[in-house]
């Protein structure tokens, strides 16, 4: 099969179209036609090694010392089902899914072999697409919508909260946005004015343009900030945080993240960060409420197979609105 790999951290032009081995499913394994995955923020930094203030050693214990240990990048997918595991029962032939392999990536190829329901690891795992989704959207369902949704489980977020989403108009951003108006958050978006249409017809009840007003200076107070662009840290923030308010850190640096317990022990406030949790059930959970249009991926642009090392370089140029797709 065809995959894009790479054989040291850099810049989109280390990528290279190769051909490699096309994955076998194991008895609990179904073997996925990968029909559209994504290039994501997270793509970006394990690939360039850009990674926040403090997370540089982390890294690359994690991902590799002197080259990647996962060489295909990609964590979201949506094809069809072309195999199955002699032991699978939740999924047949033909039927078509998406799919989230997280730190494991491997879905920048023509196929890869996901683990069914209850066998193989909880950072990888595969779902039913909605019907009502084409290819491209379901595949960019997961990455945004998980991450977001952990956050808000970690924050306990509940209905009637002021929510303040920073980076409003990004992959995660504008996950935020939708699903913290389901849960029945009032939010409020902060981003460029380019994108002050797109975050209002999301969910968003105002927007502030980051160019133009500091949100720290408005006198407002948020019940929870979601900070995905990493400029929010707390010394910013803190007088934006009402009685008991949380700070959800998504993009920050170590320091920041070492601050978190002094937060909690010396304030009523608190600062809430660490790397994203979920499961199968979110999957499942986003696919409901994308089914009922609840929850819709926002795409900022579709590349062709061939194009990969082009989408690479416009998700590392920064700008992009929501997810960034790649028709396999």
């Amino acid at each position: 099969m065809k995959a894009y790999t790479y054989d040291r951290f850099g810049p989109p032009e280390v990528l290279t179209l190769n051909e490699v081995p096309k994955p076998v499913p194991g008895d609990h394994e179904v073997l996925v036609r990968i029909r559209a995955t994504t290039v994501t923020a997270g793509d970006w930094r394990v690939r360039s090694l850009e990674v926040p203030k403090g997370f540089g050693l982390l890294s690359r214990l994690a991902l590799g010392f002197f080259k990647p240990r996962q060489p295909i990048l990609g964590s979201e997918l949506s094809g069809e089902i072309e195999a199955t595991g002699k032991a699978v029962t939740r999924f047949q032939v033909g039927d078509e899914v998406f799919g989230f392999t997280g730190t494991r990536m491997g879905c920048h190829a023509e196929y890869r072999c996901l683990p069914e329901e209850g066998h193989g690891r909880k950072d990888e795992a595969v779902a039913l697409k909605p019907a009502s989704l084409a290819h491209e959207e379901a595949a960019a369902l997961s990455f945004g919508g998980t991450t977001a949704l952990s956050f808000f489980r970690k924050a306990k977020l509940h209905r009637g909260e002021k929510v303040l989403v920073v980076g409003a108009s990004g992959g995660v951003g504008t996950a935020a946005v939708q699903l913290a108006r389901h849960l029945g958050a009032r939010v409020t978006g902060v981003c460029s004015r380019a994108n002050f249409e797109l975050v209002r017809a999301i969910g968003a009840e105002q927007v502030i343009d980051y160019t133009k007003e500091d949100f720290t200076r408005s006198g407002e107070r948020y019940d929870v900030i979601v900070d995905t662009a990493g400029t929010a840290p707390f010394s910013r923030c803190e007088g934006s945080l009402g009685e008991g308010g949380r700070l959800l850190v998504v993009l920050g640096s170590l320091p920041e993240m070492l601050q978190a317990p002094w937060v909690s022990l010396t304030t009523r406030k608190k600062v809430i960060g660490g790397v994203a949790s979920w499961g199968v059930e979110d999957l499942r959970f986003l696919a409901t409420l994308a089914e009922g249009g609840q929850f819709r991926p926002v795409i900022d642009r579709r590349y062709r197979f061939e194009e990969m090392i082009d989408a690479h370089r416009h998700v590392d140029a920064g700008h992009k609105r929501g997810n960034v797709v790649v028709m396999v």
